[in-house]
């Protein structure tokens, strides 16, 4: 006759093969479940890759602008100060900011690979030496718009800095309407963006950054010369 004890001990070891049996089963079950969402990171990654390259490729310089109290280019290119010069020439903006201008070019340096006028350059053209980044353009920007107590402002840069551009000058330009001026160098609305390593790249790139920037929307981080790093959000003085 078996008593309790014997009992117990006959409960307990045919209770061990059936937990045995469970942890390998949970195991592949939580597995499976990374597995499927990183298949769908991977799926939303890439064809959010696929929608911001097809739209900032589509994106085309606008042919007669809304005039606005100003104009901000972002400096990166000389195509982006030629188009700048050329809206201020032409009466689309009050006065300029070229922000992010490199501290050892001269204000006499600038005009002259501008191709401006002298006496345009002279009265209405402001420049930026302190930004470093897009981030660093948008608070510049923000302080002299703020300043100047501008209500609308036509933005110039490419069209695959668009994007990142407009979301960063958003945040702090709040009194004041933005009208983007993208600067178009290669045509790929067609798609060939796909054939050309430089564009790719170059797309790629900025796509990543975009992400990025939505993500500081969530998480205060600023780029470093190390990596990333978590910023307190920035202030603007009146």
């Amino acid at each position: 006759m078996m008593n309790g004890k014997d009992l117990n001990g006959t409960v307990e070891m045919a209770a061990a093969p059936r937990v045995a049996m469970r942890a390998p089963h949970r195991i592949w079950s939580v597995l499976r479940i990374c597995a499927f969402l990183i298949v769908g990171v991977a799926t939303l990654f890439v064809g959010g890759f696929g929608w911001f390259s097809n739209h900032v490729s589509r994106l085309s310089t606008p042919a007669d602008p809304q005039k606005a109290d100003a104009i901000i280019v972002l400096t990166g290119g000389q195509s982006r100060l030629d188009a700048a010069m050329e809206l201020l020439e032409s009466g689309k903006g009050e006065r300029l900011l070229i922000s992010g201008v490199h501290p050892a070019a001269s204000r006499r340096q600038l005009q002259l690979a501008t191709g401006g006028d002298t006496k345009l350059f002279s009265c209405c053209v402001d420049i930026d030496r302190a930004a470093l980044d897009t981030i660093g353009n948008a608070e510049e920007s923000a302080k002299w718009v703020e300043r100047h107590a501008y209500g609308s402002v036509i933005l110039v840069t490419n069209n695959y800095h668009m994007p990142r551009s407009l979301l960063e000058m958003s945040r702090l330009l709040h009194n004041a309407r933005l009208e983007p001026y993208p600067v178009v160098n290669s045509k790929l609305d067609d798609g060939s963006w796909l054939t050309k390593p430089e564009a790719l790249r170059v797309l790629f790139t900025e796509y990543n950054k975009y992400l990025l920037a939505l993500v500081r929307g969530v998480v205060p981080m600023r780029a470093t010369h190390d990596g990333v790093s978590l910023a307190e959000a920035s202030v603007i003085e009146n």
